[in-house]
């Protein structure tokens, strides 16, 4: 996985139904990790996509 940026993110969320909306940037942030994390818990996400997706969130926020 080559993400690059938080569309990348979303574009993976998305593979699985997970549209995250939020006003607030910093709630989004940490839903997405939230979500990631769980993805990743149930062997969805390979280690690679896990660590670079919360490597970009940790960068944004």
């Amino acid at each position: 996985m080559n993400n690059r940026d938080l569309s990348d993110i979303n574009l993976l969320l998305r593979r699985y139904g997970i549209y995250v909306y939020d006003k607030d940037e910093k709630n989004k942030l940490a839903m997405m990790e939230m979500e990631i994390k769980e993805l990743y818990k149930h062997a969805l996400l390979t280690r690679e996509e896990f660590t670079e997706a919360l490597l970009i969130l940790r960068k944004r926020g």
